[in-house]
């Protein structure tokens, strides 16, 4: 797995989610620039393939039709698709009466671990450690560690590669306030990134907090209020946003996650970009429709033998602090910002649903700081084909995966795009045009057409005609 100098891969990608999975895939038998196929190499350092383990609850749902697997987008004739899994499984014929268009969250995690366990470029149990640019031989230097199965280090490599796909995912988000509490580890104070592995301890509490309003905190505060009693819920549910708001699912506001608005977003000015992306956040943080129905019908279905379930539903509502009370209880600041009025809230349990944030690349790519190109604020600079921009030095090209939200919009997490961000990617590395990009994807159009103003006809000085006689 240490490619030598004399036969450097032409990609290595470093994490291996859903983006690098599907780059693995699409580019599996790929034809590269010169002889032969594709070189690649992926590296992970977890044991294997898992998609948020522990929001996988009984029921859960997939956002985005199932078309929008891992390759399907930018080659449906792919022996990956979701479609083959089903006949390898020889699921099919089920799946087609069952008429889902959306499926199960595990069905999706299942999925992508039988394509990550057949894809021979995959390296789990490796941990990268650096990257660099080595200006003598024109690679990148990675540097990764193989670890055993206990996570301690077993061996040390090196490879060499033309081109980088970063894909190292993002982390879960836990507020500042919040953050000391999560730490200790007396405190039942989770992320809903792993709620299933705390679900039996939170279970037990008497009163439970969930904190967040997406579709992750939803989905928790659904699964709670399923299994306590009826009248002794004893649950809170606070969110930030002004409501507990669906997630927009119209057609035309969909179309904000296809590449012809990431084409057209990744042309505004860098000013505008930010400013736009704080506003967009129902068509990405909202809660699917389903899913809010599910609940308010289940706190409904409680008051039919008379009065209401035990539970506070409140949006608009910041955590200013939290502090722990007599060892096993939390106690919340919290401020409603419409009426400017504070509360304490004393609860047994917390379940933090309270997003990701892409992971930094400040530690990993210390070694090529000196050839990345950076916006005011500091980020990286993306070209529109999802490439760092670097010194005119560096010959080869790094890419990122779901970490160009600054430059691509709100759709860069979005599974929908996977693939075809990834064709992108195939596209300009191989310079063959593998996967043809398709010349419009959307009914609307999100800017001005530019058109050449049509210059002013000289004035013709008109004379009037004779009468006729």
């Amino acid at each position: 797995m240490t490619a030598p100098l004399d036969a450097p891969l032409d990609l290595v990608g470093i994490g291996i989610g859903p983006g690098n999975l599907s780059l693995a895939a699409l580019a599996h038998g790929l034809p590269a620039q010169g002889a032969g196929e594709l070189a690649t190499a992926f590296y992970d350092q977890r044991r294997e393939f898992r998609w948020h383990p522990g929001l996988l609850l009984d029921g859960t749902t997939l956002q985005v039709p199932f078309l929008a697997d891992l390759v399907t987008l930018a080659d449906p004739a792919s022996p990956w698709t979701f479609l083959n899994y089903l006949k390898h499984t020889e699921r099919l014929h089920p799946f087609y009466l069952a008429q889902q268009l959306h499926i199960r969250s595990a069905e999706y995690d299942a999925y992508c671990r039988w394509v990550a366990g057949r894809l021979p470029a995959l390296h789990f149990g490796h941990q990268v450690d650096a990257v660099r640019w080595n200006p003598e031989h024109g690679l990148f230097e990675v540097d990764h560690t193989r670890l055993d199965t206990d996570g301690e280090a077993e061996a040390l490599g090196r490879t060499h590669t033309r081109n980088i796909a970063l894909g190292i995912g993002t982390a879960p988000y836990v507020p500042d306030p919040l953050r000391p509490l999560a730490d200790a580890p007396a405190v039942p104070v989770i992320h809903a990134a792993d709620y299933l592995d705390h679900r039996t301890r939170i279970l037990g509490a008497d009163h439970i907090t969930v904190i967040g309003s997406g579709q992750s905190g939803a989905e928790v505060f659904l699964d709670l209020l399923r299994a306590r009693p009826a009248g002794r819920e004893r649950l809170t549910w606070l969110a930030r946003t002004p409501s507990f708001a669906p997630r927009e699912h119209g057609k035309l506001g969909l179309e904000h996650f296809t590449p012809d608005y990431t084409r057209y977003f990744h042309s505004l000015p860098e000013p505008v970009r930010d400013r736009l992306i704080p506003t967009q956040w129902q068509l990405h943080k909202g809660i699917d429709p389903a899913t809010i129905a599910a609940i308010h019908h289940e706190l409904y279905t409680r008051t039919l033998g008379g009065g209401w379930p035990d539970t506070v539903l409140t949006p608009g509502v910041t955590v200013r602090t939290a502090g722990r009370v007599a060892t096993t209880k939390v106690e919340l600041h919290l401020e409603h910002t419409q009426q400017g009025t504070r509360s304490r809230l004393t609860t047994d349990a917390v379940v933090l649903a309270t997003g990701y944030r892409e992971r930094p690349l400040s530690r990993l790519l210390a070694g090529l700081d000196p050839y990345l190109r950076k916006d005011s604020a500091g980020r990286p600079r993306i070209d529109g084909h999802h490439r760092m921009v670097l010194a005119p030095s560096v010959t080869g090209s790094i890419f990122v995966q779901n970490a160009d939200r600054h430059t691509h919009g709100i759709g860069a997490p979005d599974l929908g795009l996977t693939a075809r961000r990834s064709a992108t990617i195939l596209n300009t590395l191989t310079g063959k045009n593998p996967y043809p990009e398709p010349t419009r994807t959307a009914f609307t159009t999100f800017g001005l057409e530019q058109r050449e103003q049509p210059r002013p006809r000289p004035t013709v000085e008109l004379l009037p005609l004779a009468e006729c006689p």
